[in-house]
């Protein structure tokens, strides 16, 4: 039997062996989940809301635990561990609060308005969720909460670094009430994952990650049908525009580059500065990213831990490298000390950064900043538009209302903030366009998702 590990990334020293599941096991895991949807489906909405609120609940009970673990599997800040259990625990109490709502039939009429429609939100089975390392619980509840509140089972597939937080999502789970087989945890090979997905009880299919990961899964979820929802990568470009704020462009920039240790998919990492600005941008950017303290993800006052993974490490020093060599400026990091034990890599800044480049044209999923310079603010939106990607981005102008017919009418991505930067909200819908995926999640939009619009005409 084939075996997994995790690893603590600060410090090399391996957690825990997990043993792989064979295809059978995997199945035998689905039909549990199927078997729970039956029951879970007789469920009025207003019925399904307790057990939300008793999840949130014992996730805040379990908030210093589930921080350790996080941090311990994939470098994640302490500090941000319980932001990140905040914000998951909200999840589950906004599609209580709100899914009965967003889910309730609609009446509706056919033949001319003479007689009665009913138009119903009705659950569909068994979805398949494939989440990423990243945001090790936040990832999986914006799937779970929804699919939950709509009537559905979930079978999560965690990244394998991981794996220890993906189970004990579903310990608290099973704490708090949730029946057995609504949730289950299984822990398989890339090859078991695609039979999963052809599995005839798996209804739909979603996944967070890599472009490249996404046109696999959505290639093997179409071949068999499966409704899908993609959340892929981005290389975000925030705009810092003519009449911006200098001090709190730096200031948020700084923060949207290095949260998470830079390893968010709708963090901030292209910089696109007007020409009127760049120097005044660049020299206080510089200087705060210089200053970033990098070191143990538990200390208090360490600002920048450690990257997840020693592969995840080797990504981003080769991507900084190639981008170097096509032409770029190191401004700030790069050379890190290949003798320290863990997985650091420091801020860096990576300045005249061309296409061509992987500071350019791709996703560095680390500390690392690409900055543009824009002729002006029109070139800017040009640049920041030239992207294959296209999940979040940031304008930075002392006009809200100019910035705001610019996300409007020209910026060609799923989220944008302005003059300020956050993750996600549960309010708000969450996803992107062009490489960067479809689907939304949050804002209600998440929980329509796996459902089956269902169209009832009376007579």
């Amino acid at each position: 039997m084939s075996q997994i590990k995790t690893v603590n990334p600060a410090t090399d020293a391996t957690l825990s062996t997990y043993d792989m599941m064979d295809k059978a096991t995997a199945f035998q895991k689905i039909e549990l989940a199927h078997a729970a949807f039956e029951k879970w489906k007789t469920k009025t909405h207003a019925e399904r809301a307790p057990i939300l609120r008793d999840i949130a609940k014992e996730l805040r009970a379990h908030a210093d635990e589930f921080s350790q673990l996080m941090t311990n599997e994939m470098g994640k800040l302490l500090r941000d561990g319980q932001t990140e259990i905040e914000l998951c625990a909200r999840i589950f109490e906004y599609t209580a609060e709100h899914g009965p709502e967003k889910l309730a039939d609609e009446e509706r009429t056919h033949s001319g308005g003479k007689k009665r429609g009913v138009v119903t939100y009705s659950p569909i089975g068994v979805v398949y969720s494939i989440q990423p390392w990243n945001f090790p619980i936040y990832q999986p509840v914006r799937v779970l909460a929804a699919n939950l509140m709509a009537g559905n089972s979930v079978v999560l597939k965690h990244a394998e670094i991981c794996t220890g937080s993906g189970l004990l999502l579903q310990k608290v789970c099973a704490k708090a009430g949730l029946p057995d087989g609504l949730f289950e945890v299984i822990v398989i090979d890339h090859d078991t994952s695609d039979e999963v997905i052809a599995h005839d009880l798996v209804r739909g299919v979603t996944m967070t990650g890599s472009d490249g990961a996404g046109r696999q899964i959505g290639q093997t979820a179409a071949k068999h049908l499966k409704k899908s929802v993609l959340e892929l990568g981005s290389n975000d470009s925030y705009l810092v525009l003519e009449d911006a704020d200098i001090e709190l462009a730096v200031k948020t920039c700084v923060m949207g580059r290095l949260y998470n240790n830079g390893q968010t998919c709708v963090s901030a990492k292209r910089f696109i500065v007007t020409d009127a600005v760049y120097d005044a941008f660049i020299s206080g950017f510089v200087d705060a990213m210089k200053s970033i303290k990098m070191g143990d993800p538990t200390s208090d006052d360490t600002q920048l831990g450690p990257l997840s993974s020693a592969g995840q490490y080797k990504t981003v020093a080769e991507q900084v490298e190639k981008s170097l060599a096509h032409g770029a400026d190191l401004l700030c990091g790069g050379n890190p000390d290949e003798a320290q034990t863990g997985q650091y890599y420091p801020a860096t800044v990576l300045g005249n950064c061309k296409p061509g480049a992987p500071a350019y044209d791709d996703e560095i999923f680390g500390p690392v900043a690409s900055v543009i310079r824009a002729k002006d603010d029109e070139d800017a939106m040009r640049i920041a538009n030239d992207s294959r990607y296209g999940l979040g981005g940031g304008i930075f102008s002392k006009d809200a209302e100019k910035a705001l017919k610019l996300a409007r009418n020209h910026f060609d991505t799923g989220m944008i903030r302005i003059n300020s930067f956050g993750a996600a909200d549960p309010n708000m819908p969450f996803g992107g366009v062009k490489d960067s995926g479809f689907g939304r999640e949050h804002g209600g939009f998440g929980m329509k998702e796996f459902v089956n619009a269902k169209a009832i005409y009376l007579p």
